[in-house]
C-alpha cells in the first residue's frame, strides 16, 4: 500500500518504561507470591523466557501462566495474575504524561506501539492516557512483536507516512535499532533527561527517510529484559 501522506510528524511512543514506570520490587513480590515462583524480574526466568510468544498473542493467559509456573494454571486464576500483572505495568510516569498533554494541545499526532498481551491491553483499555493517541499498536493485536521489521512496517503503512517523518522513543535499544534500520527517527529514552529536550533535540532528520543517527543518551540502560521489552 502507497503512503500518501508525507507532509506532518508523528510520534511514535512506547508504553512500558516510558508511559509507564517500571514495576516496583513490592509489584515483583506480590506477582512471586500469588504464582509462587521467586525472582520473576530476573531477566532468565520464566515470566521473560515466554513473554515473546504471550505479546505475539500466541499464548491463552492461562497458557502462558502455566509456562510461567511450572504447573496447570486454571482461566479463574490466570485472569488474576493477570490483573496482577496489568497493575505493576499501570504506574503512570508523570513527566511523559505531562509532554504528551503538552503534544497533544499543540495539535501533535500521536500514537502508541507496544509489546503488550491481550489481557493487559484490556486492563488498560479504559486509562485516561489512551484518548491523546489517534492511534494504539498491540503486538497481540498484530501478531508481530518489536524488534521485528515488519511491525514498524505495518505502524508506517497505517500512519501513511514517511519514516523519517515518524519519531519514536523507546526504552529498547533493539527496538531503536529496528526502528533506526527502516528510517524512522529513534530516540532512545533516558528516564533521567528532559523528554522535550529530547524530542527537539538537534541532529536528527526532519523529513528525510534516511541519513541521521539515533542517539544513545548518556546513562540510558536496558530495560527490565534483554529478551522482550514491553
Amino acid at each position: 500500500m502507497a503512503r500518501i501522506d508525507s507532509s506532518r510528524r508523528w510520534y511514535l511512543f512506547d508504553y512500558g518504561n516510558v508511559i509507564s514506570t517500571p514495576p516496583t520490587p513490592q509489584d515483583w513480590d506480590a506477582l512471586a507470591e500469588a504464582i509462587g515462583i521467586p525472582g520473576l524480574q530476573e531477566p532468565t526466568s520464566t515470566y521473560w523466557l515466554h513473554r515473546y510468544a504471550y505479546d505475539a498473542g500466541s499464548l491463552s493467559s492461562d497458557e502462558y501462566w502455566s509456562l510461567v509456573s511450572g504447573a496447570r494454571v486454571n482461566p479463574v486464576r490466570a485472569a488474576w495474575l493477570d490483573i496482577l500483572d496489568g497493575n505493576q505495568w499501570s504506574h503512570p510516569n508523570l513527566e511523559v504524561l505531562d509532554v504528551l498533554e503538552d503534544l497533544d494541545a499543540r495539535g501533535e499526532r500521536l500514537a502508541l506501539l507496544s509489546n503488550m498481551p491481550a489481557a493487559m491491553v484490556s486492563h488498560l483499555g479504559d486509562a485516561p492516557w489512551t484518548k491523546l493517541f489517534q492511534h494504539l499498536f498491540f503486538s497481540s493485536s498484530l501478531r508481530l512483536v518489536k524488534p521485528s521489521a515488519a511491525i514498524f512496517e505495518h505502524v508506517l503503512t497505517e500512519l501513511a507516512v514517511d519514516p523519517g517523518l515518524v519519531t519514536f522513543v523507546d526504552d529498547s535499544p533493539a527496538n531503536i535499532a529496528a526502528a533506526h534500520s527502516l528510517g524512522i527517527d529513534a530516540r532512545l529514552f533516558d528516564p533521567s533527561s528532559d523528554l522535550s529536550r529530547t524530542l527537539v533535540a538537534p541532529g536528527r532528520a526532519q523529513g528525510t527517510a534516511r541519513g541521521f543517527e539515533a542517539v544513545a543518551l548518556p546513562g540510558a540502560e536496558p530495560a527490565v529484559s534483554a529478551l522482550i521489552q514491553e
